[in-house]
């Protein structure tokens, strides 16, 4: 084969001179050192900073008052059966209810400080975690434990969360004196104005399959920095990565995942998947109620009892909690498995162990069990745009039809109820993660809205529901009527646009132009 004409001869001698450095002779050599050296300082510069690597902190919480949060676990002298199942291997009880773990998010005082360090977004042990989620990708070996536990260590170990540790209750009315006046202080007075004589409003949170109760922290925190108080409950039901269980008297136990085919009968017959799911289900409705149980405790003035049981240590200021808690109307919500189990702890309305009013459900399961639909309470139904753009058979019909029915069968029994879509949005939306990985899981899960704006129109939307279940005033999305009985993807996300619904001013459209952009209502007791 002839050489090309401009090759020079090969038989020429080199010329000689200095040697030019292989990073500028071979390009390919040259990016990748560029790309090892700039890594290389980026890793120091998280290390000086103790920040973490490929992601970012969580963000400080935008409400008018500052959050605390205190962990509370409660050990019981006598731990309760709530299912049958054994373990397969050991033959201990599956579903037995030793202690109940969740974290108290509330509005602080503005001159609070906290001597106690700010909790982990990944509870320590590490280890805990990084084996549970190894074994939920089925590859929980001890080689690969201990490299998905380093992997969280590099990337998400150092992060905190932002509330400060066991600090006090805040007193708002104080606090709302010192707001700025540019704020609208009408709105806030009368918030106020409804705790000071029923208390702050309570949620319990219950979250959903292979999370903590730390997943769901800045939801809870931004509610907290509005004024109400937000339960995040940790599950032993199988359905968070590990959980460290604390009981004085024994060694600390780490309860790891667990599913059907690991649990069995006393008489040795394996379970199916319905019977352990709602043995999940029956099993978190045990742990909600106790949850209740502790904070009406709390209210009723035994909140130093609850601190020298807490195994946790926190809760200095609980004492002090007397009579502050709206413990008689609280909101049951959770999201995905959590929102089936929200759902559950409605059966048969109200009653003196779940004194729930009201309910946030967010994305309801569509593999965690049937839906309960026994529901009399209002209740705020929201899909993330991937919830309802993705068909699913549910039992045998589509799951968005049967999350549907029972909204609008709680409307026809007199239940203010209302199903939407948050349009651009995906499942993890109102979690930490798009927050803490916001490029990696907006391109993963296909979220088209920015992380920030999706998580407060999260927190937007469930503020004005509580606010509806308090002074029934209807506003924001909730005072809009239904639009899309199903989901429509042709006016989904961004697709709104001046003169839609018979506006032509560009500039008229104001909130109902905002909500628009966002959301699709599918229910609404509005007519």
């Amino acid at each position: 084969m002839k050489s090309f004409p401009e090759a020079p001869a090969m038989e020429k001698a080199p010329v000689k001179g200095p040697k030019t450095p292989a990073v500028f002779r071979r390009r390919r050599l040259r990016w990748r050192s560029v790309l090892a050296a700039v890594t290389a300082i980026y890793v120091v510069y998280c290390y000086v900073y103790s920040l973490p690597m490929l992601a970012r902190p969580l963000p400080q919480y935008s409400g008018p008052y500052p959050v605390g949060a205190i962990d509370i676990e409660l050990p019981f002298a006598n731990p309760r059966v709530i299912d049958s199942a054994v373990f397969k291997d050991t033959k201990e009880n599956a579903f037995e209810l030793e202690s109940v773990l969740f974290t108290l998010y509330h509005p602080t005082t503005q001159d609070a400080v906290s001597t106690k360090p700010k909790h982990y977004w990944i509870p320590r042990p590490i280890s805990a975690t990084g084996e549970g989620y190894a074994k939920f990708a089925g590859i929980n070996k001890f080689f690969i434990d201990k490299l998905v536990t380093a992997g969280l260590w590099a990337m998400l170990g150092s992060i905190e969360i932002p509330a400060l540790v066991d600090v006090p209750l805040a007193d708002l009315a104080s606090v709302v004196a010192e707001l700025p006046e540019t704020r609208d202080d009408m709105t806030e007075v009368q918030k106020v104005i409804h705790i000071q004589k029923s208390g702050h409003p309570v949620i319990v949170f219950s979250h959903g399959m292979a999370s903590r109760r730390t997943d769901y922290t800045h939801y809870a925190g931004e509610l907290a920095s509005r004024g109400y108080v937000v339960a995040l409950l940790e599950h032993r039901d199988g359905s968070c990565p590990g959980s460290v269980m604390l009981r004085p008297g024994y060694e600390d136990r780490v309860r790891l995942t667990f599913d059907a085919p690991e649990v069995e009968t006393p008489s040795g017959r394996t379970y199916t998947i319905d019977e352990f799911k709602r043995a999940q289900l029956e099993f978190r409705e045990a742990e909600i109620e106790e949850v209740v149980w502790v904070l009406q405790r709390i209210n009723y003035g035994l909140g130093a009892d609850v601190r020298l049981q807490n195994s946790r240590g926190e809760g200095a200021d609980l004492a002090n909690w007397k009579g502050r808690l709206n413990t008689m109307q609280m909101v049951a919500a959770g999201h995905s498995y959590g929102a089936t189990g929200a759902m559950q702890a409605l059966r048969g309305g109200p009653s003196a162990k779940r004194p729930f009013r009201g309910a946030v459900i967010l994305d309801p399961g569509k593999a965690s069990g049937r839906l309960n639909d026994d529901i009399r309470v209002p209740t705020l139904v929201v899909h993330s745009n991937s919830w309802s753009s993705k068909s699913s058979i549910f039992y045998g019909r589509a799951h968005f039809d049967t999350v549907f029915d029972i909204v609008e069968n709680n409307v026809l029994r007199g239940m203010p109820s209302w199903f939407a879509t948050s349009l651009g949005t995906a499942h993890p939306s109102v979690t930490d993660a798009p927050l803490i990985e916001p490029f990696i899981l907006s391109r993963a899960t296909g979220a088209r809205i920015n992380v920030d704006e999706a998580l407060r129109q999260y927190v937007h939307v469930t503020e004005d529901f509580l606010w509806f279940l308090t002074t029934g005033d209807r506003r924001g999305l909730l005072a809009e009527k239904a639009e899309f009985p199903q989901y429509d993807e042709g006016s989904g996300f961004g697709m709104w646009k001046p003169g839609q619904n018979g506006s032509v001013d560009p500039g008229a459209e104001g909130e109902w132009g905002d909500w628009r952009k966002y959301w699709q209502v599918h229910i609404s007791p509005n007519k």
